[in-house]
């Protein structure tokens, strides 16, 4: 099961950084697709305010899986009574 963990927390390591690389690239595409005036800067703000709010999930998504990769999930207690 740790070796999951790991491989688990590599992947998500991986997948912050990717996601973050595709909206980038679908945000410019959609916005180069996107009619001169009003109808372009409404999609720039759409985006804009989508990028905002996936920067920092895809920051926990990189945290999270360092900590998988790292071994800190390694030993989680059993009850409450563990900790």
């Amino acid at each position: 099961m740790n070796a999951l963990k790991k491989f688990l927390g590599i992947l998500w390591m991986l997948l912050g950084p990717v996601i973050i690389i595709f909206l980038f690239m679908q945000a410019s595409e959609k916005i180069g697709l996107a009619a001169e005036g009003i109808a372009r800067t409404n999609t720039t703000l759409q985006w804009s305010i989508i990028i905002l709010i996936f920067i920092p999930i895809c920051a926990g998504l990189v945290i999270f899986g360092y900590y998988g990769w790292k071994g800190e999930y390694d030993k989680l207690p059993r009850t409450s009574a563990d900790l």
